[in-house]
């Protein structure tokens, strides 16, 4: 198993390193000049080949991409030109709120969107299913924006109950983990009810019924575990939005994290936060694909036999 995770970890290394060739060249050749941007139109040509000079703009893209990975490694991210900080302190101290943000609307989604799939899958064409199925159509297409600021509306322009913005106390996380983790909620339900229904009638569910197991003792005993593979790669796939798929919840809600640094440094061409923001986001989707193959190899017992082989 252990030439399995190695494997797998090693891809992980090598995917981080593409994604960070990547986001700088890209970077790199955007057409405009960043220092002009800094320093506005009124600036002069001595002033913005300065300013050059000073951010590194001047060195060949070799040189910068070579000094880029040197500072990557030492989970260096260089300093914003906006700010003027640095960008690593920023985002790990940005972090904290956006994994709390993201990671409630992902428990959410899997307390109620499994236990509403298995429920829809158990009441299959009646009007159980198809209530459930159609909230969890309505969840899916109704945008997390809009369901944000409908909720401001409501709960804090009309009713009071809860702030708009910023993180001073816990009532700031409500609206946010709710308005991040709806659309979620609806698609772990859909596939958790497809999955289910793969296994519904298999033999060894009809066998354990002939027997005179219970119910619920078959659904989640018999059912549930064979119908888990595509659910984890739902639930497990979703760590990877986590850093990225919030941006926009914090940006109504005024919430200080990673998501709204992202966008402010896109706003102002600032390289170095967007590609650090844009590693960071790679690094857990990468981590989130690592976790779910380690999950694959203990829940699947052909990847078990694979590898016990020597393969």
């Amino acid at each position: 198993m252990y030439k399995y995770v190695l494997k797998r970890l090693l891809w992980t290394i090598l995917i981080m390193l593409g994604v960070t060739f990547v986001i700088f060249t890209i970077t790199y050749f955007i057409p405009g000049d960043p220092a002009r941007t800094l320093l506005g139109s009124t600036a002069t040509d001595a002033e913005i080949e300065a300013k050059r000079v000073s951010l590194g703009l001047d060195k060949p893209y070799i040189v910068q991409l070579a000094n880029y990975f040197l500072q990557v490694i030492r989970l260096d991210f260089g300093t914003s030109w906006s700010y003027n900080i640095s960008v690593s302190g920023e985002l790990f101290r940005r972090l904290p709120v956006t994994i709390l943000v993201g990671g409630l609307a992902m428990v959410i989604q899997v307390v109620i969107g499994i236990p509403l799939g298995v429920f829809a899958a158990v009441h299959q064409s009646k009007w159980q299913d198809n209530l459930s199925m159609a909230i969890s159509m309505v969840l899916v297409s109704v945008p997390d924006f809009w369901i944000a600021l409908m909720m401001i509306v409501l709960f804090s322009v009309r009713l009071g109950w809860l702030p708009a913005m910023g993180t001073t106390s816990w009532k700031c996380f409500v609206m946010p983990v709710i308005a991040a983790g709806i659309g979620g909620i609806a698609s772990n339900a859909r596939q958790t009810r497809s999955s289910m229904l793969e296994v519904f009638r298999a033999d060894f569910v009809v066998t354990a019924r002939a027997k005179g197991q219970k119910e619920n003792i078959v659904i989640w005993k018999h059912m549930f575990p064979n119908a888990l593979m595509p659910i984890i790669t739902m639930v497990i796939g979703g760590l990877g939005k986590i850093v990225g798929g919030t941006a926009i919840i914090e940006t109504i809600f005024t919430i200080p994290g990673c998501g709204l640094y992202l966008l402010n440094g896109i706003n102002t061409r600032d390289y170095p936060v967007i590609r650090g923001a844009t590693i960071i986001l790679a690094l857990f989707s990468a981590l989130s694909i690592l976790l779910m193959d380690i999950v694959y190899a203990y829940v699947d017992p052909r990847i078990k036999a694979q590898y016990s082989n020597g393969k």
